[in-house]
């Protein structure tokens, strides 16, 4: 990954994660504190609603006391009839003015019971007891949940009196009381008995919706102190709070008390919507950032890196811009100075290993023609002499024909070397044929004498090669063979021929000593030739660079002593190649090498 895109991708995952951990955790406070808000809202709600009811429960205590002491009242109480009673009440019911009214008598019974429905006051038929040790001041009637409270009527005074009966009066727990107290507590109300709803603020879906959470308020114990749920009404979130109106009872009647928290929280995603935004803004800050950044930091040295890739290449002419910061440009100075050292450096070696190189071939070159020429000389002169006899003569011809032919091998080797990289000559030939003709031409060689040169091969398809290079490859890597070979007691060297879908591989071996360890590294430098007693040492790099010429390479497999393999490959590929180039109608110049 590259400076710029690295150092972009860290300035933007670091204003992103600023960004969205000071959102995260604003959002975590506030979120906290709206919550904290409202439990708090909510305790306060129960607070008022408890105020209201006690101020409520007492004005209805002091009203039915005062209803309780009426004459009238207790002049009807004296009767037994209870149809007297119960049609002679309403007016009382009347007097009261509550949502509630109920006679009993002395046990407890009720025996006339009024409730305000719509259209006035109606009798009750089925009155239940409400009044007694444990009776709850609060009790359904007529489907309706009303608080009440009760009062005896004695006749006389309440110490010495007689029990004539009680009265009973009540308001209802109504929609309308329930948005009353929701007004004042600025919350939702809700009065169940059990799990059923009496009474709410919350209307269509909602109150729906409540129906289904009033079954687990059963689970809270009457005793049970305030705590806050979570509800969901419809998509609504509420935090809630209940509370037991009533003591232990089967069914207890609750109040519940809702503050909506979406309602609450409305800002909070409105805030949101603005971090978001600011957001976004700090991001796009950042690339730009980031950019600019890239364009006087990472660019120059996006220039230093490709004029060091340039220096690499031997490119010493590529112009890096000094732009960038004071250290950019210090650094591009230095290192426009150091290529400058580098060239001239480069161009003294250069020329110091030209002049070594030309310094030891001449050293080869003059030493072998010295020893060519000396055997040359010396044996013409002893051919100059009447006392030599014939068979001497053919002995000294011959040296004289090996003196001559080890220059003319020299002198080729020296123009083949020369035109190495150069133009190709191909044409199709059989490379076993070309095999045949270099071993051919080995066999008459003076270092052959005495050598077995085996080579058996089939007959391969003709290929796309410059014959006549091949063979002077194969002519080095033989004469090398035969001249490690023929000292041995047998020598033998061994030529093979095999073929596969993409290589030619032709390998030479020997029964030689091996090739000396410490010119393995080196073995295909030109003029490396320890332990040679003739030959300037360019026949293995002649047959190297001819075999990359088509593809492939010269490689020593193995060497040890009597045993050494050389490998030489050609590539199928590049010999089809070379075909198609030497087959185009426009290539009327030799075919250079790939």
């Amino acid at each position: 990954m590259r400076m710029r895109t690295k150092l972009l991708l860290c300035l933007l995952s670091i204003s992103f994660g600023l960004t969205a951990l000071s959102l995260a955790a604003l959002h975590r406070v506030l979120e906290k504190q709206i919550r904290e808000r409202l439990v708090s809202d909510l305790n306060r709600s129960i607070a008022t609603y408890q105020d209201m009811e006690s101020y409520r429960l007492h004005m209805l205590s002091r009203e039915t006391a005062l209803l309780a002491d009426l004459p009238s009242l207790k002049a009807l109480m004296t009767t037994e009839d209870q149809a007297t009673i119960r049609d002679s009440g309403r007016e009382f019911y009347t007097i009261a003015g509550a949502d509630m009214l109920a006679l009993a008598n002395t046990s407890g019974a009720s025996v006339a019971c009024y409730l305000r429905g719509a259209a006035g006051a109606s009798v009750l038929a089925d009155c239940p007891p409400l009044v007694g040790s444990s009776q709850a001041p609060y009790s359904i009637l007529g489907r309706r949940l009303y608080a009440i409270a009760a009062k005896p009527v004695y006749f006389g005074s309440p110490g010495n009196g007689t029990l004539l009966g009680y009265v009973v009066t009540g308001y209802a727990l109504n929609d309308t009381l329930a948005d009353e107290i929701g007004h004042a507590a600025s919350a939702e109300v809700v009065f169940s008995d059990g799990s059923k709803v009496m009474a709410s603020t919350l209307a269509g879906q909602r109150r729906q919706a409540l129906e289904t959470w009033t079954e687990s308020w059963n689970n809270i114990p009457a005793n049970a102190e305030q705590s806050v749920h979570d509800v969901w009404l419809g998509r609504e979130h509420y935090l809630t709070t209940t509370i037991v109106l009533s003591g232990p009872a089967t069914a207890p009647v609750r109040l519940v008390v809702l503050k909506s928290y979406d309602e609450a929280s409305r800002y909070l995603r409105d805030l949101n919507r603005l971090l978001a935004a600011i957001g976004v803004v700090v991001f796009a800050l950042g690339g730009v950032l980031a950019l600019y950044l890239s364009g006087t930091i990472t660019r120059p040295l996006e220039q230093l890196v490709a004029g060091t890739r340039a220096l690499g290449g031997g490119d010493f002419r590529y112009e890096i811009q000094k732009t960038g910061t004071r250290e950019i440009r210090e650094l591009s100075t230095a290192f426009d100075r150091m290529r400058a050292k580098l060239l001239r450096t480069q161009q003294e070696l250069i020329q110091s290993e030209r002049l070594a190189t030309i310094g030891s071939m001449a050293r080869s070159i003059s030493h072998d023609l010295r020893h060519y020429l000396a055997a040359v000389y010396a044996n013409s002169e002893f051919l100059g002499y009447d006392s030599t006899r014939p068979e001497e003569r053919a002995e000294l011809l011959a040296e004289v024909r090996s003196g001559v032919q080890g220059m003319t091998d020299l002198i080729d080797s020296l123009l083949i070397f020369s035109r190495t990289g150069h133009a190709l000559q191909i044409s199709p030939e059989s490379i076993s044929l070309v095999i045949d003709r270099a071993v051919s031409m080995m066999r008459n060689h003076p270092d052959a004498l005495g050598v077995s040169i085996a080579f058996e091969a089939p007959e391969s398809p003709a290929s796309w090669i410059d014959g006549r290079k091949i063979e002077r490859a194969l002519y080095n890597l033989l004469l090398n063979a035969c001249q490690a070979a023929r000292h041995e007691w047998v020598p033998l060297v061994r030529v093979s021929l095999t073929e596969d879908q993409d290589w030619v591989r032709i390998l030479v071996t020997d029964n030689g000593p091996g090739v000396n360890e410490s010119i393995r590294a080196t073995l295909f430098e030109p003029f490396v030739s320890e332990g040679k007693q003739s030959g300037m040492g360019i026949g293995l790099t002649l047959a190297h660079h001819i075999s990359q010429e088509h593809g492939g390479s010269v490689t020593l497999v193995e060497s040890r002593p009597g045993r050494t393999v050389f490998s030489m490959t050609l590539a199928k590929s590049t010999l089809a190649r070379l075909g198609v180039l030497a087959q185009e109608p426009k290539a009327a110049a030799p075919v250079s090498g790939c």
